[in-house]
């Protein structure tokens, strides 16, 4: 019986040591860190490209063209953002560092996305059964977009042995909601080298 007891701890043992050997190492790191793991796309790809495409786009005469004319800030609404890559990438975390990026020029502004116009029309719908009269918002006061944002993400992938070269395309239009008119387009190219080369990734 003692026998017994002895490896059913030593067992336990040996479980209790697996369980922690296990144990995944966090280490917390800024936020602007460039860390870049696997070669995929990442957060410094998402924030390097808007910041540059955005910086881009606010030189160009559409801006000041249309401010002399309309004596205002353009506003824009974002559109699809495709991700035309052989990856997971998120467009929504991409879409929003271009409105941070386009908003902090302070040189235009931004409305509501179509999904968020349906919740906040729905929201004026609920308020016009529910809340007080002295306080419902009216339907029929929403500002329209002067222009529209869209764009997609394509990938080239070549590899050889251990060696693989990621290449990315960023492809963003500025179109003109009343013409149809494109008054702007970018392109940002990224290209990764990951695995043993005789260059840096």
């Amino acid at each position: 019986m003692k026998k017994y007891l002895l490896l059913l701890c030593a067992l336990c043992l040996s479980l209790s040591l697996a369980a922690c050997s296990s144990t995944p190492k966090v280490t917390r790191v800024a936020e602007d860190e460039v860390i870049d793991l696997s070669g995929n796309w990442n957060d410094t790809d998402s924030n390097l490209v808007a910041d540059e495409m955005v910086k881009d786009s606010v030189k160009r005469p559409w801006l000041d063209n249309f401010i002399k004319t309309k004596q205002t800030k353009p506003r824009i609404v974002v559109g699809t953002i495709l991700n035309k890559s052989d990856e997971h990438i998120s467009t929504e975390t991409f879409t929003k560092d271009l409105e941070i990026a386009l908003l902090n020029t302070g040189k235009a502004t931004f409305v509501a996305s179509k999904d968020q116009k349906d919740e906040i029309r729905k929201e004026k719908l609920d308020q016009a059964d529910f809340a007080d009269p002295a306080t419902v918002k009216k339907m029929g006061k929403e500002i329209g977009a002067d222009f529209m944002l869209k764009g997609q993400i394509n990938t080239i992938t070549d590899a050889v042995k251990n060696t693989t070269l990621k290449y990315y395309q960023v492809e963003l239009e500025l179109i003109d909601i009343e013409t149809s008119e494109k008054v702007w387009i970018g392109q940002k190219k990224i290209k990764k080298v990951v695995g043993k080369s005789k260059y840096k990734a």
